[in-house]
């Protein structure tokens, strides 16, 4: 069984900046250790490819104007 990797966007991204944008929240079923905070997605495809885990992708909610 392939392990999995979960990751999500992160809160604080402007569109157009060319920071990494992406955070690994969990790895299932690996043996893995990460060491970067923030990652780009090219990044993460590639640690899933050699590690051959599937990758998945976190939906963030959305943010709602009235917190009450």
């Amino acid at each position: 069984m392939a392990g999995k990797i979960f990751y999500r966007e992160r809160s604080k991204v402007k569109e157009g900046s060319r920071t990494p944008r992406y955070r690994i929240i969990a790895v299932s079923g690996l043996d893995l250790k990460v060491y970067g905070q923030h990652l780009r997605k090219k990044e993460i495809v590639q640690i899933g490819k050699e590690t051959n885990a599937d990758l998945v992708l976190l939906k963030r909610d959305k943010k709602s104007k009235s917190s009450k």
